[in-house]
């Protein structure tokens, strides 16, 4: 009797839900690389990095995380959850305004709704931190920095072909908060590249 590899045991919605994120058309600004996922959050997870690059300059960094539970999680509301954070420097006087927190949260929600991504029981926090250097350090003046991280539930149908969207939603969240302007409308973006790290 053969013995069933691990690869076997995978389900099948999420052997497609993870291709659906590789396959995912993202921002051309948005190099991504696949990395090691979490192991103890849920028995099934897939996971990529990726950074904002413009002109040879890294603008934002962020993780794309999706899990499944085949057996589903009463704090998701379903078998699938999309876990992303995102960070990059702001400028100073962008750091005081009050309203960026709020603004940081709806980068995420106008991006998952530019892609039709269907999704409940989202939640996260949007962090703004500024430092300025004293003394000896005073010189080196002060830098911020916006952090947002989040988790959603995704609405999948079976087989999972809608979490690619997910995928590119959060890569739109990453352009955002680097600073970049939408994509104009009906502009489709290129395929993305994946960096070498």
């Amino acid at each position: 009797m053969a013995v069933r590899s691990e690869i076997d045991r995978t389900p099948a919605q999420f052997t497609d839900a993870v291709e659906q994120v590789r396959q995912a058309v993202l921002r051309p600004e948005v190099v991504v690389d696949e990395m090691p996922a979490p192991q103890r959050i849920a028995p099934h997870a897939y996971a990529m990095s990726g950074d904002v690059v413009v002109d040879d300059e890294e603008l934002a960094t962020g993780r794309f995380i999706l899990l499944h539970d085949p057996a589903g999680n009463d704090a998701w509301g379903g078998t699938f959850r999309c876990v992303t954070f995102a960070r990059a420097d702001i400028e100073a006087d962008m750091a005081a305004d009050p309203s960026l927190l709020a603004v940081g949260w709806s980068w995420l929600t106008e991006a998952l709704d530019a892609y039709g991504s269907d999704y409940s029981a989202a939640s996260g926090s949007v962090t703004v931190v500024r430092s300025e250097g004293f003394g000896e350090m005073a010189e080196d003046g002060g830098d911020a920095q916006i952090e947002v991280r989040a988790s959603w539930t995704p609405h999948m149908p079976v087989p999972a072909t809608t979490t690619g969207g997910h995928a590119g939603a959060w890569s739109n969240l990453l352009c955002a908060i680097a600073g970049l302007p939408p994509l104009a409308p009906g502009v489709i973006p290129l395929q993305r590249r994946r960096g070498v790290r």
